[in-house]
């Protein structure tokens, strides 16, 4: 069994490969690099088979998604750590080794993600996990040195390594021995979110996650699924909901849900007004999902925790005007 296990999930992305995969090489010497492939319809396969022979590839047999790509891939992966990777990602000199040596000498902990900053314009943090990511009271996600969609300037404010509450799928190091105890990614996922999803299990399973700065990734973004996809919208909107109907305390969850849900309609409301009806739709349709696939999602309630104490995000970027992290 090899120690670290740097593991790239692949579809369509041979632009990506080409571009980035050498870096990954170069620059990760100490670890394993594989390259799962979703049954890409472009020629990656072929492009990997030829320009990278030395690179270990796994074929899947159908696209999977992100979350069950990965827990398929990972089935055919031995090593202590895996190092989940996107494909967009650049690396640079030095990068694995803080990430590893954390994980090396704190038990307790059992995933950790560098600094992930904006592969076009290096001086911002990039919005899938930027220094670390956090639950507001309402389940709504937000990083430090990103707050819904503003992106602050890295200046070296958040230099200090962290105890947070998710790490970004955009690149992740984890145990491998708690990735399958707390189930892996939820397939029913398929994509966005998964990653919350899991942090937030295994801190229900009693372990820690941190932010390692000292470490630093540049992520492209939007890769797979651009932002102004209607698709995109949906898988959001219903994983929120997945995700506090999986996770809160019935309690909670019963306090919560509804205002998620009047707040997402007020958030169709707004695209309606921008002109963008599809987005609307989108809502709707993650809210019929959710109702639709709700008894599925209560049965997967095995571990459950309380949301993150923290303060309500709405209130504090809309109403007190608090852009940054360093203002909550």
């Amino acid at each position: 069994m090899t120690k670290t296990a740097i593991v790239i999930l692949n579809y369509n992305g041979k632009n990506f490969l080409e571009k980035f995969l050498p870096s990954v090489i170069s620059n990760s010497q100490e670890a394993d690099v594989v390259v799962a492939d979703n049954n890409s319809s472009d020629d990656s396969v072929d492009f990997l088979k030829s320009s990278f022979p030395s690179v270990r590839l796994i074929q899947l047999d159908k696209n999977y998604g992100f979350a069950g790509g990965y827990n398929e891939a990972l089935k055919q992966v031995k090593a202590d750590y895996f190092l989940l990777l996107n494909s967009d990602v650049e690396v640079s000199k030095g990068w694995l080794a803080p990430l590893v040596s954390f994980l090396d000498t704190n038990p307790n902990f059992a995933a950790c993600q560098p600094k992930i900053k904006d592969q076009k314009h290096k001086a911002l943090f990039e919005y899938a996990g930027a220094c670390g990511g956090f639950l507001d009271t309402l389940g709504y996600p937000y990083c430090r040195g990103r707050i819904f969609d503003n992106i602050e300037i890295d200046s070296g404010q958040y230099n200090e390594p962290l105890d947070i509450f998710w790490s970004s799928g955009a690149c992740m190091l984890v145990r491998s021995e708690v990735f399958h105890q707390a189930g892996g990614f939820d397939q029913d996922f398929f994509a966005h979110m998964e990653e919350i999803d899991l942090c937030w299990r295994i801190h229900s399973l009693g372990h820690k996650i941190k932010s390692i700065p000292q470490s630093t990734v540049y992520h492209v973004g939007g890769g797979t699924l651009s932002a102004t996809s209607p698709f995109k919208t949906y898988l959001n909107f219903r994983n929120g909901l997945y995700l506090l109907v999986k996770n809160l305390p019935i309690t909670e969850l019963l306090l919560k849900l509804p205002v998620r849900v009047i707040l997402d309609w007020v958030a169709g409301m707004k695209f309606l007004t921008e002109g963008r009806p599809k987005h609307t739709l989108s809502i709707f349709k993650a809210h019929f999902s959710t109702i639709v696939n709700l008894p599925k999602m209560i049965q997967k309630r095995k571990i459950v925790s309380s949301a993150p104490k923290s303060k309500l995000l709405i209130f504090e970027f809309y109403l007190k005007g608090n852009r940054k992290f360093s203002d909550l």
